[in-house]
């Protein structure tokens, strides 16, 4: 955030006092990460189009009783988690559809080495291939810069959690992007 911009928690305190004009400064600020998001937990455009819009009149609808203004970020992101899973789950309980997990293998290496190596358009090449809860702390860990601690409020786990989840999508990243000719 540049100088002389007001804090997130201090938009949301305006927008929840009525002033409406507010509300475009806050869209303007977070439109873009939360596309993103959604971009990458449901792949096309056009759909990711419509679910960002689906958050925002979610947001419009909650911000009046958001208790934490200050925690605005993590808010976002958990009600656009909330819609793109009910979106998920409406779609794979299509009886052409089927979600499958991938099994994890007994040979993985415990150590994955690729913390801070990964590149964005690396995660975001490989991003296809994974599960949606790998998919998502990938995504909010890395390419939406969310800390560990914000990264449990979204996804409504402990830290510890995170780092698990992280290191499993991690070495899942790992076999996708070899798979698609990339380096590990």
């Amino acid at each position: 955030m540049g100088g002389g911009e007001e804090s997130d928690g201090l938009v949301v305190v305006r927008c929840q006092l009525g002033e409406r004009a507010v509300f475009g400064a806050l869209v303007g600020r977070w439109h873009e990460p939360l596309w993103r998001f959604v971009r990458g937990m449901v792949g096309p455009p056009d759909l990711a189009d419509d679910l960002a819009q689906e958050v925002w009149v979610a947001v419009v609808r909650g911000l009046p009783g958001l208790r934490e203004p200050e925690r605005f970020a993590a808010w976002l992101f958990t009600v656009a988690r909330r819609t793109v899973t009910d979106h998920l789950r409406r779609t794979y309980r299509a009886p052409e559809t089927r979600v499958e997990e991938p099994e994890d293998s007994a040979d993985a290496d415990s150590g994955d080495g690729l913390g801070d190596l990964l590149t964005v358009m690396e995660i975001r090449a490989g991003l296809s291939g994974l599960p949606p809860l790998e998919r998502e702390v990938l995504i909010l860990f890395h390419l939406q810069d969310l800390t560990l601690a914000t990264c449990a409020d979204v996804l409504g786990v402990p830290p510890g959690t995170v780092k698990s989840r992280l290191h499993r999508a991690r070495r899942l990243l790992r076999t996708t992007l070899v798979e698609r000719g990339y380096e590990a």
